[in-house]
């Protein structure tokens, strides 16, 4: 005579329902702590910084003057993240899945290449072209981590992707306006609307 199996408890039926749902929730989830507040910063930091460094040229000094806005501009992004999503309760950290890490995966590869192409990009005389590339890169980081975001901050990416392509489509020493209107219009326009829509 075969031994018979109890049925599952009614208590662990209802707890793998309720994981079932929270991973559920945890994959439909948007990451909402894109800093609109931050993104002003940043912008007004890189009007700032575009004043200062003036039109690209094959000059170290004008690398060196962005790349420490950037290094600026990422400090800012960071804490700004940080409050807003304390502030909704939600956590940050990529290691936590869900909104976050899926936001962060789809970020980081875009400025990777970034980080590399602007080595050969100053290795090969090529410093006044790096607008261009900025601004595609980040575009994309903004776009393809914006996917698991609200739908302001994808539309962002593609602008500054716009704004990429002409800077590469002008004469060089257009360069810094196209800085300017990319890391300083866009962040703040963009920033603003997302202040204002979207929690701050």
């Amino acid at each position: 005579m075969s031994e018979r199996h109890a049925p599952p408890a009614l208590h662990d039926h209802a707890i793998e329902n309720l994981r079932f749902i929270r991973d559920t929730m945890e994959r439909a989830g948007a990451f909402t702590a894109v800093p609109g507040w931050g993104g002003v910063l940043m912008g007004v930091s890189a009007l700032a910084t575009a004043a200062i460094a003036g039109e690209p040229r094959q000059s170290r000094r004008w690398l060196a003057i962005w790349l420490t806005d950037a290094a600026l501009a990422a400090g800012i992004a960071l804490v700004a993240m940080a409050r807003k999503a304390r502030r909704g309760g939600s956590p940050l950290s990529v290691f936590s899945g869900g909104p976050a890490r899926r936001f962060a995966l789809g970020y980081w590869p875009p400025l990777a290449a970034g980080v590399v192409l602007t080595a050969v990009f100053a290795r090969h005389g090529l410093i006044p072209r790096l607008p261009g590339c900025w601004l595609l890169l980040y575009g994309a980081a903004v776009s393809t981590g914006g996917a698991f975001s609200v739908r302001i901050v994808p539309v962002m990416g593609l602008c500054f992707m716009a704004l990429g392509a002409a800077a590469f489509a002008l004469p060089a020493q257009w360069g810094g306006l196209m800085m300017a209107a990319g890391f300083g219009g866009l962040h703040i326009g963009f920033g603003y609307l997302i202040a204002r829509n979207y929690g701050g």
